[in-house]
């Protein structure tokens, strides 16, 4: 039987690369999406179709209302930033950061991992194409693994977790590369911050335009469904 490995899934271009690396890898992926709140609740629905589309067994969704914390474009009424230049995305950490978001959900995949019995975790953060966000940075997953050896059963009696972050070091369009020799359709993604109410991307927030900007530099079609005239 397969080693278990819990895998963070958003739905979007990158959590979906990551799954299908752990896949190839040779584990068999518990896959975990969480519903916080965010405005773009249409990625949740990708997720489920992406875990489904690469014959993912065992999807579980959790629930945190980080409305009741606020402080991001993503969670509360702040307005998305548009059209931003790749200079000004390169500089200082966006109002899109949602605080502690990666912590929260690297703690929630480390107690399935407990659960499920395995200590493997993949998440799909990406510290070149970042846009400044500081919890996609190597040294955050490195500092989070050493807490989850010292802070669990699992690791007090012996085992020890890994924190898989496959595409840090990426870049956007290294990673669609990576995906397409492995098969992702990224036409069941979704990336937009700010999709309109039929879920199609906005394609002028700064994920629609890292995500535009890698297929063109990859030299694939980019499938996105885009609002007409983004």
């Amino acid at each position: 039987m397969a080693r278990r490995a819990v895998v963070l899934i958003s739905g979007g271009l990158d959590s979906t690369t990551c799954l299908a690396m752990a896949k190839a890898k040779g584990f068999e992926p518990v896959c975990l999406a969480v519903a916080y709140g965010q405005r773009h609740a249409v990625e949740l629905e990708q997720a489920r179709k992406v875990a489904s589309a690469m014959g993912v067994k065992d999807f579980r969704v959790v629930s945190i209302d980080l409305r009741q914390v606020g402080g991001s474009a993503l969670t509360a009424d702040i307005e998305v930033p548009k059209d931003r230049p790749a200079d000004e995305m390169s500089h200082g950490i966006p109002v899109t950061y949602v605080p502690a978001r990666n912590a929260l959900f690297l703690s929630l995949a480390l107690g399935l991992a407990e659960v499920v019995g395995s200590t493997d975790i993949y998440i799909g953060v990406n510290a070149v194409d970042y846009s400044g966000y500081p919890d996609c940075r190597p040294e955050f997953i490195r500092s989070f693994e050493t807490m989850a050896n010292l802070a669990t059963k699992a690791g007090v009696e012996g085992a020890r977790f890994t924190v898989h972050a496959p595409l840090s070091g990426m870049t956007k369009a290294d990673i669609i590369r990576e995906g397409v020799k492995l098969g992702v359709d990224y036409g069941l993604t979704h990336s937009c911050y700010d999709p309109d109410p039929q879920g199609r991307a906005c394609g002028r927030c700064d994920s629609c335009v890292l995500r535009r900007k890698g297929f063109e530099e990859a030299g694939v079609p980019d499938p996105t469904r885009y609002v007409e005239g983004a």
